[in-house]
């Protein structure tokens, strides 16, 4: 009996001991708020104890003191402007200040520009650029998720070049006997260590599935209608958990998870959420898979995409509901996209046919044919003159990159001369000493192909 006894008070000793040392045990008391009727178990419990913690992970930056209104543009005095075009010279320059503080304060503005030219893209710049395209837009047609707090970059990235929650789509894992396992039984933070699938996210945050469980028929067939589907729709429930610090009841009623009508309300401000994260994953970062700096895609190559966890970060409300917006809001406006200059068309100045080409693109002008049919007409007429042909290119963008542009709008050039009948070993292609046309910034007229008839 007594050895009973001691058993149960060493095992009781061993219990107590691991519940305060190790991580997910929580020692009593604790705080509960009822959500909804009372016996449905609708209940958020938390612990008062973590709420400095918390806080202090939620702390925000200090805001960069505002300027005054008015003064020149900021594209009069800054080059190659494409997304903030809207703003004073000030405003964008505090603006540029905050995010400095907000993404890269250890690695300051060199981490997106060139310092020996800022007016030049990098791949960083490309990518902060369509990040500023995108906080507006959250901020603006999302307001059914953000409503008036809004986001700014720090809400994801705090103080991080990249946020600490992204994902990426994972290679099919093969088991020794069952193949491809799902994803399953590999656990990983992102779904609470369990069996479940490992990324729920390529289905539902980024292909679009429906998120399903409860059908409104019996034997449902069809795709969304799987036990893996099921899987997956608890995995991501499991993720939405975790990253706003809440119970499954945050949103649902107990007694039926499937009625919306005995739901809170906060179950419609996350399913615009999920399609707020969605378009956001298709259309603003999966585009820029191939703009990252190197390193920064996933196995497969993709860009790093949004889940719940990139903003709230395990709060109901991301940076506990303060809102930075009101500091900054011109990231709520929608702004001015600049509009691309219109290609020139093709000149002819003495013996020489200038072809100029859009931006990135190796596309000859529709009316390029056209004019080189004056040197073709020439070239037929003297069967010892040749053709000599020169690429350049602007002084925007990666050097490696543009010289690549200027060769191959130089080939496309070659290939219209050979389509009209003029042999290849007429048509000479020329390396020009310098290759970029201007000083800096972009310009639609040194994006061009030189032809001379010699």
């Amino acid at each position: 009996m007594k050895l009973g006894i001691s058993l149960s008070l060493i095992a009781v000793l061993f219990l107590t001991i691991a519940m305060l040392v190790r991580a997910g045990w929580e020692r009593p008391p604790m705080e509960s708020t009822q959500q909804g009727y009372r016996g449905l178990g609708m209940v958020e419990i938390d612990n008062p104890r973590t709420q400095a913690a918390r806080a202090a992970l939620n702390q925000l930056p200090d805001v960069v003191p505002a300027v005054p209104a008015g003064g020149p543009a900021a594209t009069s005095v800054y080059k190659n402007v494409q997304v903030l075009n809207d703003l004073g010279v000030g405003e964008f320059t505090r603006l540029m200040v905050a995010m400095t503080a907000w993404v890269s304060p250890q690695e300051g503005c060199n981490y997106c520009h060139n310092p020996s030219d800022l007016a030049a893209d990098t791949p960083a710049k490309v990518v902060a650029r369509r990040m500023l395209q995108m906080t507006r837009h959250v901020n603006a047609d999302w307001k059914t998720h953000v409503a008036d707090t809004g986001v700014t970059c720090y809400t994801c990235h705090r103080g991080q070049p990249v946020p600490s929650n992204v994902w990426y789509t994972q290679a099919p894992q093969g088991g020794a006997f069952a193949g491809n396992r799902a994803g399953q039984n590999a656990p990983a933070k992102a779904v609470g260590f369990t069996s479940l699938p490992l990324d729920p996210f390529s289905h539902f945050l980024a292909n679009g599935d429906e998120i399903r469980v409860q059908s409104a028929a019996a034997l449902p067939a069809g795709r969304g209608n799987s036990i893996q589907s099921t899987e997956a729709t608890y995995g991501l429930m499991v993720h939405i958990s975790q990253s706003l610090g809440a119970n499954c009841t945050f949103c649902h009623n107990t007694r039926s998870f499937f009625d919306w009508d005995s739901s809170t309300p906060q179950r419609a401000t996350a399913w615009h959420g999920i399609r707020m994260v969605r378009d956001l994953n298709a259309n603003y970062l999966e585009p820029l898979a191939g703009k990252f700096p190197d390193g920064r895609t996933g196995p497969l190559g993709d860009a790093p995409k949004l889940n719940c966890a990139t903003c709230h970060q395990g709060e109901h409300k991301p940076l506990l509901g303060a809102s930075m917006l009101k500091d900054y809001p011109v990231l709520a406006a929608v702004g001015k996209l600049a509009v691309a200059a219109p290609t020139p068309e093709p000149v002819l100045i003495g013996e020489t046919v200038i072809i100029f080409f859009a931006l990135d693109s190796v596309a000859l002008h529709d009316a390029a044919p056209r004019t080189l049919e004056i040197l073709v007409v020439k070239l037929k007429a003297n069967p010892k003159a040749r053709a000599t042909i020169s690429g350049y290119h602007s002084a925007t963008g990666d050097a490696a990159h543009n010289r690549e542009l200027a060769k191959n709008r130089a080939l496309a050039v070659q290939g219209a001369l050979k389509a009209a009948g003029i042999a290849e070993n007429r048509v000479v292609l020329e390396k020009p000493v310098v290759e970029q046309a201007n000083v800096a910034g972009e310009d639609p007229k040194a994006r061009r192909v030189e032809v001379v008839v010699k």
